[in-house]
Protein backbone atom coordinates (compact mmCIF):
# COMPACT_ATOMS: atom_id res chain seq x y z
CA UNK A 1 0.00 0.00 0.00
CA UNK A 2 1.23 3.74 -1.03
CA UNK A 3 2.09 6.15 1.79
CA UNK A 4 -0.51 8.61 0.62
CA UNK A 5 0.40 11.22 3.19
CA UNK A 6 3.94 10.99 1.45
CA UNK A 7 2.71 11.34 -2.27
CA UNK A 8 0.15 14.12 -1.05
CA UNK A 9 3.54 15.99 0.77
CA UNK A 10 5.30 15.65 -2.30
CA UNK A 11 2.51 17.05 -4.75
CA UNK A 12 2.34 19.77 -2.21
CA UNK A 13 6.20 20.47 -2.82
CA UNK A 14 6.35 20.52 -6.49
CA UNK A 15 3.16 22.28 -6.84
CA UNK A 16 5.15 25.32 -5.15
CA UNK A 17 8.48 24.49 -6.50
CA UNK A 18 6.50 25.12 -10.18
CA UNK A 19 4.85 28.01 -8.40
CA UNK A 20 8.23 29.38 -7.42
CA UNK A 21 9.53 28.36 -11.07
CA UNK A 22 6.63 30.22 -12.93
CA UNK A 23 6.86 32.93 -11.37
CA UNK A 24 10.34 33.71 -11.63
CA UNK A 25 10.89 32.94 -15.09
CA UNK A 26 7.72 33.46 -16.60
CA UNK A 27 6.49 36.67 -14.73
CA UNK A 28 2.99 35.47 -13.77
CA UNK A 29 1.66 37.09 -11.09
CA UNK A 30 -1.39 34.80 -9.96
CA UNK A 31 -0.98 31.29 -11.17
CA UNK A 32 0.80 29.50 -13.49
CA UNK A 33 1.11 29.91 -17.37
CA UNK A 34 -0.08 26.83 -19.54
CA UNK A 35 2.98 25.16 -19.72
CA UNK A 36 3.46 25.14 -15.89
CA UNK A 37 0.17 23.93 -15.20
CA UNK A 38 0.88 20.77 -18.16
CA UNK A 39 4.08 19.83 -16.45
CA UNK A 40 2.11 20.37 -12.76
CA UNK A 41 -0.61 17.73 -13.82
CA UNK A 42 1.79 15.59 -15.06
CA UNK A 43 3.87 15.31 -12.13
CA UNK A 44 0.57 14.57 -10.43
CA UNK A 45 -0.41 11.66 -12.88
CA UNK A 46 3.16 10.29 -12.07
CA UNK A 47 2.92 10.77 -8.39
CA UNK A 48 -0.07 8.77 -8.56
CA UNK A 49 0.50 5.85 -9.99
CA UNK A 50 4.38 5.52 -8.21
CA UNK A 51 4.34 1.61 -7.70
CA UNK A 52 7.05 2.18 -4.85
CA UNK A 53 5.32 1.26 -1.06
CA UNK A 54 7.63 4.29 0.40
CA UNK A 55 8.87 6.84 -2.29
CA UNK A 56 11.68 7.32 -2.99
CA UNK A 57 13.57 10.65 -4.44
CA UNK A 58 12.76 10.64 -8.61
CA UNK A 59 16.82 10.99 -8.79
CA UNK A 60 17.20 7.60 -6.53
CA UNK A 61 14.46 5.70 -7.92
CA UNK A 62 15.24 2.64 -10.15
CA UNK A 63 12.17 3.43 -12.72
CA UNK A 64 12.27 6.52 -14.61
CA UNK A 65 8.43 7.30 -15.03
CA UNK A 66 8.74 10.72 -16.05
CA UNK A 67 9.43 11.15 -20.11
CA UNK A 68 12.48 11.99 -21.09
CA UNK A 69 11.66 15.90 -21.91
CA UNK A 70 9.66 15.99 -19.10
CA UNK A 71 11.95 14.97 -16.70
CA UNK A 72 14.15 17.65 -17.96
CA UNK A 73 11.04 20.54 -17.53
CA UNK A 74 10.82 18.87 -14.15
CA UNK A 75 14.73 18.96 -13.27
CA UNK A 76 15.27 22.17 -14.30
CA UNK A 77 11.60 23.52 -11.91
CA UNK A 78 13.28 21.92 -9.58
CA UNK A 79 16.82 23.43 -9.76
CA UNK A 80 15.51 27.12 -9.88
CA UNK A 81 13.28 26.35 -6.78
CA UNK A 82 15.00 24.65 -4.89
CA UNK A 83 17.14 26.97 -3.24
CA UNK A 84 14.47 29.53 -3.23
CA UNK A 85 12.45 26.95 -1.30
CA UNK A 86 13.85 27.78 1.87
CA UNK A 87 12.93 31.37 1.69
CA UNK A 88 9.22 30.56 0.93
CA UNK A 89 8.08 27.39 1.99
CA UNK A 90 10.69 26.34 4.63
CA UNK A 91 9.57 23.02 6.12
CA UNK A 92 8.35 21.93 2.72
CA UNK A 93 12.08 22.10 1.73
CA UNK A 94 13.23 20.46 5.13
CA UNK A 95 10.75 17.61 4.56
CA UNK A 96 12.17 17.57 0.67
CA UNK A 97 15.58 17.72 1.49
CA UNK A 98 16.01 15.84 4.43
CA UNK A 99 14.22 12.55 2.13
Amino acid sequence: MINRRSIETELKTVRKMVEIYCRGNHQTKTGNCEDCENLLEYAKERLERCPHEVKPKCSECKIHCYKPDMRKKIREVMVYSGKRMVFHHPILALKHFKK
